[in-house]
């Protein structure tokens, strides 16, 4: 069972949590991790990109001339690819990017990812978080204290609406409700600065 260090907002160890084997002690699928974060940059593709094709460009759909006898090479329209204004072949269409994968190996991901930042020391606890009124200044400090990386997950529960709005003013910095949670996020960002409620709303969901 992984142990981490708990903190309070002044950076002070208070004690140590210990964590669910089977969430954050796992051996990180690297090949599960590749295909979930494929998926959900995939997701988030528009695919709106297209072009028009010979059947779609405005020109006449007249034969400019005869087939034979003029010494130039066969046209049937202006409106064929080859052709300056004229169609695009094999161009863009609007399309679906998205694709799903089993429940299971969504699951596998996340439990992965957040192994993975056991495993190389980069997850914060504490034991909570909250501020009065929403003072950047004042979350600065809060994580100057903790010792975050340049560009830290900051996850809580979600009802520290003043800790949201004060964290994600500053850069490199993103505040994310425990519920909102994903495989993307928790591998781009080098820090994952979570509270002690959300580790036990985690545990809850991926145990």
């Amino acid at each position: 069972m992984p142990k981490v260090a708990l903190y309070d907002m002044s950076g002070a160890q208070i004690g140590e949590l210990d964590l669910l084997d089977n969430v954050f002690g796992i051996k990180p699928n690297e090949a599960v991790l590749h295909q979930f974060v494929k998926m959900q940059l995939a997701n988030k593709r528009v695919g709106t990109s297209s072009t028009k094709t010979r059947a779609e460009v405005s020109g006449s759909g007249k034969k400019p001339w005869r087939q034979k006898g003029t010494g130039r090479a066969r046209a049937g329209h202006k409106r064929s690819p080859i052709w300056k204004g004229g169609g695009i072949a094999f161009g863009p269409k609007p399309r679906d990017y998205s694709f799903k994968m089993p429940r299971k190996l969504r699951r596998l991901a996340m439990r992965s990812a957040l192994s993975s930042k056991v495993l190389d020391n980069n997850i914060i606890v504490v034991d909570k978080l909250s501020l009065e009124e929403p003072k950047t200044k004042q979350m600065v400090q809060t994580l100057e204290a903790l010792q975050a990386g340049r560009k830290t997950l900051v996850v809580t529960t979600g009802d520290e609406q003043n800790v949201m709005k004060s964290a994600r003013n500053i850069p490199g910095v993103k505040p994310l409700g425990v519920d909102f949670i994903n495989v993307y996020d928790l591998l781009n960002y080098e820090t994952l600065l979570i509270t002690r409620d959300a580790v036990a709303r985690v545990e809850e969901v991926f145990n």
